[in-house]
């Protein structure tokens, strides 16, 4: 009788403490959703956020920080049962229908991409019609903004994720595939030929710069090789032509070529020339986003030696000592883009696809420490951080996706979605992560 008296109040606090860190996560996401709602500006039915609360000017447009991220923190938390998240997300995609056609900038984080991209999700939840139009807007304001430049098209001189053709690139096919519209593909394909011609032939491999006229190569995932290889391996998947997945597997033979490599942990430098011994841990310039190429090979090939250069890059962000450890390239930082955000996000993506219990266990070890540094008060829950890494005395709350509450939350949902058996309903265009 004591065995089972022991056995029943063992598992009634396994129990315990399974719901408290469940509804943990929840409720941590719906207390930075006050706080976002806490900058609201309100004007004619739509609403706006600044980036920065305490300064109004900084409203934007942009996906890294501004409405439309936070639009689809609001529609991902909509499902977790906040009653007034989808009146938010509808406020904030009413407005971005208001401005689409001003937009010159056609990025992905930066433009009409990311615009696009977060109609198309609003349309997708609501099933509101005007949310599709204002997408198909977006694509046709592309379309008109494209150059003809040697076999294909770019937007401007920046190949990039972030401002560049491989963010326009993802956006166009993920358009093509959620709005029915083919044509969007072929779009996107003149962009990877464009591509192609920019690649630089290395010893090893190919590698692409940011812009003819930016003097550092970045290798990882923002601004360098790893995204620009991700967005033609993910081309080769829509159109079959091997000349994309050939380039693309350059791409990561060149980034395998100058990785630091100890034992079964891999790290790749921030740029060169002058920066080959800072290595960044996030998605911007670190392993968080350049395994993402590593696993979009091993999808497309089945080689399980991609997948061991995914475990790699994430047994270099293990052993770095974080999230307890500060860095030289992970600093006071607790964002999407450059820190505990964006590991713990990956970490868990990681754990759903190979089940092995260490990156969840991470996963949950980076969140826990991101909710400690957590500020609380009666607006609700912010995180004041260092965006930059150079200017570490610069701290600021901010509301956006990649350096603020709304990414944060975002993380926190998903990882609620993860308690419940349940799949987040927002999946960015760069992720492959199903």
């Amino acid at each position: 009788m004591r065995t089972l008296v022991t056995l029943f109040l063992a598992f009634s606090l396994f129990a315990s403490t399974a719901y408290t860190q469940q509804n943990s996560y929840r409720e941590a996401a719906l207390q930075a959703a006050r706080w976002i709602r806490s900058s609201a500006i309100h004007s004619d039915g739509s609403t706006v956020w600044p980036s920065d609360p305490l300064d109004p000017k900084s409203v934007n447009e942009s996906l890294y920080s501004g409405t439309p991220g936070i639009v689809l923190f609001f529609l991902e938390a909509s499902r977790s049962g906040d009653p007034d998240a989808l009146k938010d997300a509808r406020a904030g995609a009413d407005h971005l229908l208001t401005v689409l056609d001003k937009e010159k900038d056609s990025g992905l984080y930066t433009g009409v991409s990311g615009i696009g991209f977060a109609l198309i999700e609003a349309f997708k939840i609501t099933g509101n019609q005007k949310y599709r139009e204002g997408a198909i807007r977006c694509v046709s304001s592309l379309e008109r903004q494209a150059n003809v430049v040697g076999r294909g098209i770019e937007w401007n001189e920046t190949t990039d994720i972030i401002s560049g053709g491989a963010g326009i690139g993802l956006f166009l096919l993920y358009a093509a595939r959620e709005l029915n519209q083919p044509g969007y593909r072929t779009l996107a394909t003149k962009a990877g030929e464009r591509l192609l011609e920019l690649g630089r032939k290395e010893k090893v491999g190919a590698k692409w710069a940011m812009s003819p006229s930016f003097a550092r190569l970045m290798p990882n995932f923002s601004h360098g090789t790893a995204g620009i290889a991700y967005f033609l391996a993910t081309l080769y998947q829509e159109t079959n032509r091997k000349e994309f997945l050939d380039a693309a597997i350059a791409g990561a033979q060149y980034l395998q070529s100058v990785a630091k490599t100890e034992g079964d942990a891999c790290l790749i430098f921030h740029n060169e020339p002058d920066g080959k011994d800072l290595y960044y841990l996030g998605w911007c310039h670190g392993p968080i986003g350049t395994a993402r190429l590593f696993y979009r090979l091993h999808q497309i090939t089945r080689d399980r030696s991609w997948m061991d250069w995914v475990r790699k890059s994430a047994r270099g962000v293990m052993t770095s000592g974080i999230p307890e450890k500060q860095t030289p390239g992970f600093w006071n930082n607790v964002s999407q883009c450059c820190g505990s955000a964006g590991v713990a996000e990956f970490f868990l993506n990681l754990y759903r696809v190979t089940r092995d219990p260490q990156y969840l266990d991470f996963a949950r070890r980076v969140t826990q420490h991101l909710l400690a540094k957590a500020t609380r008060d009666s607006s609700g829950l912010r995180w004041i951080q260092a965006e930059h890494r150079v200017k570490p005395e610069l701290l600021i709350a901010q509301t956006g996706y990649m350096q603020g509450a709304a990414g944060i939350g975002m993380l926190l949902l998903h990882l609620d979605a993860f308690q419940q058996e349940r799949k987040p309903s927002i999946r960015f265009v760069d992720s492959p992560f199903d």
